[in-house]
Formats: C-alpha cells, structure tokens, sequence
C-alpha cells in the first residue's frame, strides 16, 4: 500500500457516486485507449500492453478493498478485451466469408465440368453409335460382294455391257458406287477419330471432377470450420459483454466503500507520517542532547583547564620563590588532556535499493489519479515488481524502529520502520509495506545490504511487489534521484 497525502480534503460520497457513474458510462474504463489494430498480431501485442496496464492500475488502487479492486481490474480487464474480441469477430466473419466464396467458386467449376462432361459423354455415345450403324453398312455390302449377288461388279460390268453407251453407264455406276464405299469408310475414320478426341476429353475432364469434387470437400470442410471460428469468437464476445454488464452492477454496489476506503487510508497515511515525523523528532532530541552533553563537556573541561593553569601558575610562583630562597628544581608540566573523540558515523556513504538495481517499477514516487473517481493525491512511495517471497534488504545501516503486523496495521500490511540517523548531513528513514513475513524485530541495530523481510501481498493490495518510502529531514522524497537507484522501465 502506499502512503498518501491528500491535497484538498476527502470527496464525498456523493462526488464519489457521479464519479463511479460516469465510470459505469463506459469508455473511461479503458486506461489509456485502445488502439485500432490492423492485424492479429497487433492485437495480440495491444493485449501484451493491456496486461502491463493491469499491473500499473493494481498499484494505483493500493489502499482500497481487496474485493473492490478485484472487481474494478476485472471489469477494465474485460473492457478493453472487447474490442479485441471484436476484432477477432470482425476477422473471422471475414475469413468465413473468404471460405464461402471459395466454396462456391469450387462448386461452380464442378458444375461446369460435370455440365462438360455430359455434353462429351453425349458426343462419345453418338460417335460409337455412328461407327457401330457404319461399320454394319460396310460389312454388309462386304458380305454382299463375297457372295456374289446382284450387285454390280467391275466383271459383269464388262461381260454384261449390250453397247458401249450401256458399258460407260456401267462404268460410271461401279465408280459412284467404290467412290460411295470410300466415303463411308473416311467418315467412319472421321468419326472415330472424333469420337477418341471426345473420349480423351471426356476422360480429362472426369478427372478434373474428382479434383473438384476433393476440392469440393475441403471447401465445405474449411467453410464449416471457418463460420463454427466465427460463431465460437461471437459467443467469446457475447461472454465478455454479459461480463462486463455483471462487473459493472458489482462496482455500483462498492460506491459507498470506495469513499469509506479513501477516508480510511488517508487515515493510516496520517498516522503513518505522524510516526515518522516523530522519530525525526526523537533524531533531532537526541542530537541536541548529545549537543547539550558536548557543551557541558566542553564547558567543564573548559573549567577544569582553566583551573589546572591557575594551578600550574601558582606552583610556578611558588616554585621560583623556593629558588629565590634556595628550593629545588620546579616540578615537570602535567600531559594535555586527550582531545575528544570524533562523532559516530551515521551510516552508510548512501542508501541502496530493497531489491537488486536495475529493477522494474511498476507505479512511481509523484502525483497519482485514482482509477475509479479520477481524484489526485500523493503516492509518496515507489512501486517495484519483485516475485513472492523475494528479500529485502536494508537501505542503510540503522535501528529497526518499527515491526508492524499486517492486523490492525490498515493498509500498509507488514510494515518495516527504520531509522538510519544522520548520513551526509541529513536525516533518514525508510519504510517497507506489504511483506509477507519479517526477518528483524524491534529495536535490532541493523546493517546496510540486511535483509528485513520478504516481499509479500498483505494489506490492501491484489499482488506481490515492493513498496518502498524514503524520508529525508521529515519528507518523503523520490529515491530514483538517488545514486544507484536505477529503473529498466
């Protein structure tokens, strides 16, 4: 959780109740837009960044009910999966669409090759039955000739011929009747040749249908498959809306909680810093106390020199006044007093981060903006990604001045106070919230690079991270400023 300083009071509940309304309105729910994507893989790519989202809006919410922001990320969650859901409609009535055409193209040039086919089978049938009546008339008159019968015959043409006028008439009927023969037997060949040709064709092109017809299955496959895609991303996105409608009476209900939850962290974060405002006070007390202590200190050795030299003068004095009447030689000088010994360092040359640097923040030091009404107030810690269970390490050496128990600790969760005194002149205390178990206990004296506790998700918070505040002279500060402190985001 983080600690916050309200700028201009608390909302009220009825500025809490427009503000969740406009939420339930609609677009506001998607943080930051969603882009229009052109392909599938930017949609995938804007669901990569959605997730990011996700996890800076968890930050964000610290602080508010468990259930609430629950609720509200699984309500922006299924807002801005909707238009990627209907992108994903929108593509897969398209490649639906694309299946069909492809079918009907298919099924088109089957009926064309099938309409081919039966004209090619028609003209085979014709073919074999003009050969098969040829080839009947050809051997009929074969038959005829070999047995002799009346027809004409180049012989009898010759032996029956009166006159010569009959034997020229003869004649040219034996020849109308061979050229009649030889007719026939070209068309025979003409038809037969036709008749292969068609055949061949006819051939080709029942081949051609069982591609087709293959062709055909897949089609109707693919097509299937293609409008069960559409019909199954319809139904995703039927699910995702019914959901949406669902989270968002859900969030309606918490409208009184989310301004009760606000009043109660800017309560804990009250208290919080009045607790750290008073350890500096208890820094800056024990600093003029020990400056108190050196003055006295200095004062009486002061006094006590100044006496000494009284006392040496007098000794002197009485030393030259035993020479004068024949006394011995004077007394040696006492040994100065040792000078005062330097004051304890504060610490460290400098505070390091909880978690190895470079690290990942997930919600900065600065200004936020709730999610969920749009009111400003002060995140005065640093949000970093870190896995459950992750040590944390001290900034500094220090005294461990708080070891707060996730019950009755508000927001924060375990909670981990350390003072680390006077560094380069200025006075230090980082706070570590939401960790899942300790390793220090009050009042441990402790050394920079220690492990306090381990990263955990106690408090009002949705998931594991570190939240980490530095104060500097009673004011918390941004530690990215620090040396060191080195984010890859």
């Amino acid at each position: 959780m983080s600690s916050r300083t309200p700028l201009a009071g608390h909302r009220s509940r009825n500025r809490t109740r427009a503000a969740l309304a406009a939420v339930l309105a609609g677009a506001v729910l998607l943080v930051g837009g969603i882009a229009q994507a052109d392909t599938l893989e930017e949609l995938q790519s804007q669901r990569q960044a959605n997730e990011s989202e996700q996890e800076r809006l968890s930050s964000e919410m610290e602080g508010t009910d468990a259930s609430l922001q629950t609720v509200y990320l699984e309500l922006t969650r299924i807002a801005n999966e909707i238009p990627i859901a209907q992108a994903e409609v929108d593509q897969a009535v398209e490649d639906l669409a694309a299946a069909e055409r492809h079918q009907t193209s298919v099924d088109d040039r089957l009926t064309v090759a099938e309409t081919e086919a039966t004209t090619l089978t028609g003209e085979v049938e014709e073919s074999q039955a003009k050969i098969a009546s040829t080839e009947d008339g050809i051997g009929e008159l074969a038959r005829s000739t070999y047995r002799g019968g009346d027809g004409l015959t180049a012989l009898r043409v010759v032996f029956d011929a009166g006159s010569p006028e009959e034997f020229a008439t003869r004649t040219s009927a034996v020849n109308s009747a061979m050229r009649s023969q030889t007719d026939v037997l070209d068309e025979l060949e003409t038809t037969a040749a036709t008749q292969r040709n068609s055949q061949s064709r006819l051939d080709a092109v029942n081949v051609r249908i069982g591609e087709l017809k293959v062709e055909a299955d897949e089609a109707v496959v693919a097509a299937d498959e293609a409008r069960d895609a559409a019909q199954d991303r319809r139904n995703d996105l039927d699910t995702l809306q019914t959901q949406e409608t669902a989270k968002q009476a859900e969030l309606e209900t918490y409208q009184d909680t989310i301004a009760v939850q606000q009043e109660q962290i800017a309560t804990d974060n009250a208290n919080l810093d009045a607790e750290i405002q008073a350890i500096f006070a208890a820094q800056a007390a024990e600093r003029a106390r020990q400056a108190e202590e050196k003055r006295k200190a200095d004062e009486a050795a002061a006094a006590a020199a100044a006496a000494a030299a009284q006392a040496e003068r007098e000794r002197q004095a009485a030393a030259e006044a035993n020479r004068g009447s024949g006394g011995g030689a004077p007394a040696p000088a006492p040994a100065p007093a040792p000078a005062p010994a330097p004051p304890a360092s504060g610490g460290g040359a400098g505070l390091i981060p909880p978690v190895p640097s470079p690290f990942h923040v997930t919600s900065p030091f600065g200004m936020r903006t709730y999610p969920i009404n749009g009111g400003r107030y002060m995140h005065n810690g640093t949000d970093i990604r870190s896995a459950c269970g992750n040590p944390q390490v001290s900034a500094a050496n220090g005294t461990v001045v708080g070891v707060r128990p996730a019950r009755g600790n508000g927001t924060h969760g375990n909670q981990v106070l350390v003072d680390h005194g006077v560094i380069n002149g200025d006075s230090w205390v980082t706070v570590y919230n939401h960790l899942s178990r300790f390793a220090v206990s009050n009042g441990q004296s402790i050394s920079q690079g220690q492990t306090l506790g381990y990263t955990g998700m106690t408090g009002a918070v949705t998931g594991c991270h570190v939240h980490v505040e530095t104060w500097r002279n009673g004011t918390p500060i941004n530690p990215e400023s620090l040396p060191g402190w080195n984010r890859t985001n």
